[in-house]
């Protein structure tokens, strides 16, 4: 029998959840491309509920233990002294989110002898050495679509939240003022701005979608062109090259995987592309960008607004500079778990278990690495390589 451990985020400050602000959720049939729900053969959970958390388990300790499976749930991922650490040496399947991803560097691979199976909870494998797991046959799989289109809400959010001046306006409201001026100094309307995205996959084109109404001009660049009747039906101008499409937007947002080439892709040389006053919404992953230079494009004004869910590492220490940046919109790494996108991914998770332990394929579209190599959607999305590497910073987190 295996032992599987599974890495989640603490519960609320004040506790595991004993009632939710909603009695249910809506019902999805499917993804927006026809690409059916996750299905399990069952689920002992109720969708709605905290998942994520290290009380939620992601509902899977029934499920496991009787099976005979040793489930060891934990937030104590980082640094020699962690729990995570302490159970690599005979763990078979380890579960983790990208919100707050175990860091499977190949020093950790290399500590886990017996590990075959490494499985993203929600999108995005790139907490894992990815070039190490392909040297040791490990598959690493992932939820594929199970919170895209929570992320893309996110992205539309984050948007207007930043031309519009929200954030500090409501600091306004809760200090008692009624500082319209100062609130309308830096707020504009998104209406007839030039919004692209690097990366028009599913989350990209979502976020197209969404912001089409806005009376926006849209532009993306991605290494797989779009259909010609998606670029028609979106109005959509493509760009060979990040930097072509730079230099025309007010909005940039990134929507692509990190890997070896997207690693700080933004950064002070790219960031001399933009438009003066642009707006960057990042909600992708946090290592694509150069931390320092953000903060300093923000400083200078060559920047107008940075909106970024994800960071490097998770968590993020606290001196880490975007804390502390003026006109940003950071969010701890939120936008892909909601209540209703932990529904999806618990029981991708939960799907991708029953058919590893009981030797089916898996989905061709969850899996990362299988083999030896990059498979299914990996093969579309990532590069070999490792993008790991400063992930132990995290250590330096220190709950408040």
């Amino acid at each position: 029998m295996a032992k599987v451990v599974c890495v989640l985020y603490d519960d609320p400050v004040d506790g595991y959840p004993k009632s939710y602000a909603r009695d249910d959720l809506p019902k999805i049939d499917k993804y927006p491309d026809g690409q059916t729900l996750p299905s399990p053969k069952a689920i002992d959970f109720a969708p709605g509920s905290m998942l994520g958390s290290v009380s939620g388990e992601l509902g899977l300790r029934k499920y496991l233990e009787s099976n005979g499976h040793t489930l060891v749930v934990t937030s104590s991922k980082d640094g020699p002294d962690s729990v995570l650490e302490r159970e690599l040496a005979d763990a078979e399947v380890v579960i983790s989110q990208p919100f707050f991803p175990a860091y499977l560097t190949a020093e950790r691979i290399a500590k886990a002898p017996k590990l075959k199976l490494a499985l993203t909870a929600g999108i995005g494998s790139d907490h894992v050495d990815l070039q190490a797991a392909m040297e040791r046959n490990i598959t690493v799989a992932e939820v594929t679509y199970c919170n895209s289109i929570s992320v893309a809400e996110h992205v539309v959010m984050t948007t207007l939240a930043l031309v519009r001046n929200y954030i500090p306006s409501y600091q306004w409201v809760m200090k008692g003022g009624w500082n319209i001026a100062d609130c309308v100094a830096r707020s504009y309307d998104v209406e007839g701005m030039h919004v692209g995205t690097v990366a028009a996959g599913r989350i990209g084109v979502a976020v197209l979608r969404r912001l089409k109404p806005f009376g926006t001009h849209l532009h993306y660049t991605d290494r797989h062109r779009l259909p010609e009747a998606v670029e028609k039906e979106l109005g959509l101008t493509f760009h060979a090259t990040r930097e072509d499409m730079y230099r025309v937007c007010d909005v940039v947002t990134l929507n692509c995987p990190l890997h070896p080439e997207t690693e700080h892709m933004i950064n002070d040389q790219t960031l001399k592309f933009f438009k003066r006053g642009a707006y960057l919404v990042n909600t992708a992953r946090g290592k694509l960008c150069d931390r320092d230079a953000i903060a300093r494009a923000l400083e200078s004004g060559q920047l107008a607004g940075y909106g970024g869910d994800v960071w490097f590492p998770q968590p993020a220490p606290q001196d880490h500079p975007w804390r502390t940046m003026p006109h940003h919109g950071m969010t701890p790494h939120i936008s892909g778990t909601s209540l209703s996108a932990q529904t999806r991914y618990a029981a991708g998770t939960r799907e991708i278990l029953e058919c590893y332990f009981e030797g089916r394929p898996i989905r061709n579209e969850y899996l990362i690495v299988q083999g030896g190599a990059l498979a299914g959607v990996g093969a579309h999305s990532y590069s070999k390589g490792n993008a790991t590497g400063g992930s132990e910073e995290a250590a330096k987190f220190k709950k408040v």
